[in-house]
């Protein structure tokens, strides 16, 4: 596919080899490669702390054409390995850009690759399933696809890996910054109504802003706070946030907090990580998907309501639903596998979902349901 020397080369564990031309840093990065369906939101996604370990390939080909900024992010520093473009990076065109997508790759250490067929790449993910691989950007054009075949195989890969660590803050912040607004940009909260902490297991800037949006005073923790830590902050509310890799591998030292902030009664909301993290918690079992949820086109159905909402995901886990104990039922389902998209605690003030209702890219449909965890702290306050 690439109409001059290949200047970047990508391997997977199975053997297959792409070549194409070198965007971003000069380097070779090694993770799992997964696709992604949305049709914007590039800057957003490749800042998202849940890609930690993942090289991302965009399905969309238009990749650029927004540039960068520095509004966009949902993460100071990128945690995803690299991305796969199938055509050139598009030159910008929006008034909100202040660089070009490929000076930014650079000056984040992104390598990438472009020219690839990713239709093929992705059918191939979807019917052997996620797959180990290596990336690498070399402009003198050398490649040793055997040696990269051969790294891609002896990767560990995501499964009982614990990456939250790695992504989550180091020491306890207050957040204020609400949602953007056109004209305006990013609000600040100082009128709150409640006080929330959140437990950083790789959480998005935008799910916080959410949360800053609906009322809330935010402290964030990192991911290895005690549950002395987080309740000695006489919060109303605890949130449990987004995060990358193995739940069950996390949970080693998050499930000891999580039952002790059960027992509280404080109200409990998850997202991704988070909500897997609380299954996990109440006795059910998470298990690694085939090629995962990444995109902004979900359809999501609540079962008390029927409702439908598209949605916007990014996960490789999932909490069995066949493994919820008695007194812990389903919430939401997909409308595409029929896989568990969210949970509810009976007689206690807890739920969860697999999404992202913060969006950043994507959909707003579920916004609602900051309001809803809103909603349980007035009524146990």
């Amino acid at each position: 596919m690439p109409t001059g020397p290949a200047t970047a080369a990508l391997a997977l564990a199975d053997g297959t080899v792409f070549h194409g031309r070198g965007i971003g840093a000069v380097g070779t990065v090694e993770g799992e490669i997964c696709f992604n369906t949305s049709i914007s939101g590039y800057q957003e996604i490749l800042t998202d702390p849940s890609y930690a370990g993942q090289i991302i390939t965009f399905t969309f080909p238009h990749v650029g054409n927004v540039g960068t900024n520095a509004e966009d992010i949902e993460a100071v520093t990128p945690r995803a390995r690299g991305l796969v473009l199938r055509a050139s990076i598009t030159e910008p065109s929006n008034w909100r850009s202040a660089q070009h997508l490929d000076a930014w790759l650079k000056r984040m250490a992104l390598v990438g690759i472009s020219g690839v067929d990713t239709r093929r790449l992705t059918r191939l993910l979807r019917s052997r399933g996620a797959q180990n691989a290596v990336l690498r950007h070399a402009p003198e054009g050398r490649f040793d696809v055997g040696a990269m075949v051969a790294q891609a195989r002896a990767w560990p890969g995501l499964e009982g890996m614990d990456l939250a660590k790695e992504v989550s803050c180091t020491q306890t912040y207050e957040w204020q910054e609400s949602t953007w607004t056109l004209g305006q940009g990013y609000g600040i909260q100082d009128h709150p109504r409640f006080h929330v902490v959140a437990v950083d297991y790789g959480a998005k800037r935008n799910i916080l802003r959410s949360l800053a949006s609906s009322g809330c005073r935010v402290t964030v923790v990192p991911a290895n706070a005690s549950a002395s830590d987080i309740l000695g902050h006489r919060p109303d509310g605890i949130f449990l946030s987004n995060g990358p890799a193995d739940p069950a591998a996390t949970g080693e030292y998050a499930i000891p907090v999580l039952r002790a902030l059960i027992a509280s009664g404080k109200p409990i909301f998850g997202i991704c990580l988070g909500h897997q993290l609380l299954g996990l918690t109440l006795g059910a079992r998470t298990r690694k998907m085939k090629f995962g949820h990444r995109g902004a086109n979900h359809p999501v159905k609540e079962l008390a309501t029927g409702r439908v909402e598209v949605t916007s995901q990014n996960h490789g886990f999932e909490v069995s639903a066949d493994t919820l104990p008695s007194g812990v039922k389903p919430s939401h389902v997909s409308l595409f596998d029929g896989s568990l998209e969210g949970l509810i605690v009976e007689g206690k003030p807890i739920f969860s979902v697999q999404y992202h209702p913060e969006a950043s890219p994507g959909p707003q449909d579920a916004q609602h349901l900051f309001g809803r965890f809103v909603a349980l702290m007035e009524r146990h306050a």
